[in-house]
C-alpha cells in the first residue's frame, strides 16, 4: 500500500500515495504552483493512460508527483516530475525517481528534462539525447499559404485510420504507443495525407494548456509534415497553439516559426539504459512533433 509509506524531509513528514487516489484539483494546483500549463483535463488523460505516485504532506496537500507510461514490454516514458517550490531543494524529486526505478526493474526509461531538472537526472545516470524545442504563440497563416487550398490526398482523420497511424508511429518511435494513440485520437482533430491508398503522414491537434497542441506529427518528409500541420494552424488562427519539435527537425521548426510559433523554450530528451527512445524501425516515417513532453 503506497499510503503506508512515509518519507521525512525536514521539517516535512510526507506520505506516498498512488496518483489515482488524489483529486484532480490537487494535481492541477501542483502544476499551477510551478507555472506549468497543464489543465485538470490534461492531468486526467495522463493519469488514465499511465501510472504514478505522489507525495502528500501532513494536511493532505500534494507536494510532488511523478508518472510513467509503458510502451511495450521493455520501454517506458517517465514524466510529470513536479515538486512544489518549498521542497525542490529537499530531495523529493530524487526520492520519487528512485521509487520509479525500483518499480520498473530492467526497463529502459526515457524522459524529457526541463533545464531545472537536468542535473537531477544526470545524477541518476540518465544520458543526454536530443534537444526539443517548445514552439508556441498565436497561430497565423504563413506567407503564401492559401487557406482554401485543396491539397491532393489530404483529408480528415477517421477512427478507421488507427491501424495506419499505429504502423507509422511504431516505425518512427521504435516502440508500441497503441493505447496512447487510441486515446489521443478520441481527444483530437486529425489530418492524414494519403497516397496510393496508403496513409503516409498524420498530425493530431487537441486542447492542452493555454490553448491547443499539435502532436504527434509523423511523416516521411518535411513537406508532408507541413502539409498535415498547416490545416491545424489555419483552424486555430488568432489563437494560442503549441508544437514540441525535436531539434533534428530544423526545417520543420523554421516553417512552424512562420506560422507565429517561435521557439519559446527548450528541453532535453534523456535516457536510462540507452537513448531516450528505442531505435526506429527501418522505414521512412519519422517524428516531427511530440505527442507532448511527457508522452514523447
Amino acid at each position: 500500500m503506497t499510503g503506508d509509506v512515509h518519507f521525512r524531509l525536514d521539517p516535512f513528514e510526507l506520505s506516498l500515495r498512488d496518483i489515482a487516489e488524489v483529486e484532480l484539483a490537487q494535481l492541477h494546483a501542483l502544476t499551477v504552483g510551478v507555472s506549468w500549463p497543464h489543465r485538470a483535463g490534461d492531468w486526467q488523460m495522463l493519469r488514465e493512460l499511465g501510472q504514478g505516485l505522489v507525495l502528500v504532506d501532513e494536511i493532505g496537500r500534494v507536494v510532488s508527483s511523478v508518472m510513467w507510461w509503458h510502451y511495450g514490454p521493455a520501454f517506458s516514458m517517465v514524466g510529470m516530475l513536479v515538486t512544489s517550490p518549498r521542497l525542490q531543494e529537499q530531495g523529493a524529486g530524487h526520492w520519487l525517481m528512485a521509487e520509479v526505478h525500483r518499480r520498473n526493474p530492467g526497463r529502459r526509461l526515457g524522459l524529457t528534462a526541463t533545464r531545472a531538472a537536468r542535473r537531477l537526472y544526470r545524477s541518476l545516470h540518465y544520458g543526454f539525447g536530443q534537444e526539443v524545442w517548445q514552439c508556441q504563440g498565436i497561430a497565423q497563416r504563413p506567407p503564401g499559404s492559401d487557406a482554401d487550398a485543396d491539397d491532393a490526398g489530404l483529408r480528415d482523420m477517421t477512427p478507421a485510420d488507427l491501424p495506419s497511424l499505429l504502423r507509422l508511429d511504431q516505425t518512427a518511435m521504435g516502440c508500441d504507443r497503441s493505447e496512447v494513440l487510441a486515446r489521443l485520437l478520441a481527444e483530437s482533430a486529425g489530418r492524414v495525407l494519403e497516397r496510393e491508398g496508403q496513409v503516409v503522414a498524420y498530425a493530431l491537434c487537441r486542447p492542452f494548456g493555454r490553448g491547443h497542441l499539435v502532436g504527434p506529427v509523423i511523416a516521411a518528409t518535411q513537406q508532408d509534415a507541413i502539409a498535415v500541420t498547416l490545416p491545424h494552424v489555419r483552424a486555430h488562427e488568432g489563437r494560442f497553439l503549441r508544437v514540441d519539435v525535436p531539434a533534428t527537425a530544423k526545417a520543420f521548426a523554421a516553417e512552424i516559426h512562420l506560422c507565429g510559433l517561435p521557439i519559446y523554450d527548450s528541453v532535453t530528451a534523456m535516457g536510462l539504459h540507452g537513448p531516450p527512445l528505442p531505435a526506429p524501425i527501418p522505414g521512412e516515417a519519422r517524428r516531427f512533433a511530440l505527442a507532448s513532453q511527457a508522452l514523447g
